[in-house]
């Protein structure tokens, strides 16, 4: 698995030697793909935050979450009616048996 790393931002780099200490802020646009500089006299400039389009860059936690929110989400709601399963199983469990040795012990077991 390869490590996670932190994305380069190219445009930062092209935008500080366009301008250099004219910079007041920077900012990504991820929509379209580029990198904005608020200059100090008020003006802005921009530049493209890749080499080239097809260039593969490498992956990040950020990235990863972004891409595989709905694969988590759907982890953890199955997860969730799993266990929510269980913990009524063990209540009906308890409610139905007639033994009050089994009652007691699946209502103050840890797990549930």
């Amino acid at each position: 698995m390869p490590a996670l790393q932190r994305r380069q931002l190219v445009g930062h780099d092209i935008l500080l030697a366009r301008h250099g200490n004219h910079i007041s802020t920077m900012r990504v646009d991820r929509q379209a793909g580029r990198v904005i500089a608020y200059l100090d006299d008020g003006s802005t400039d921009s530049a493209p935050n890749m080499i080239s389009p097809g260039l593969r860059m490498p992956e990040t936690v950020r990235s990863v979450l972004r891409d595989d929110w709905k694969f988590f989400a759907v982890v953890a709601a199955c997860t969730s009616g799993f266990a929510g399963v269980v913990v009524a199983a063990t209540v009906a469990l308890a409610g139905i048996s007639g033994d009050p040795g089994l009652t007691a012990l699946l209502s103050t077991y840890p797990g549930t």
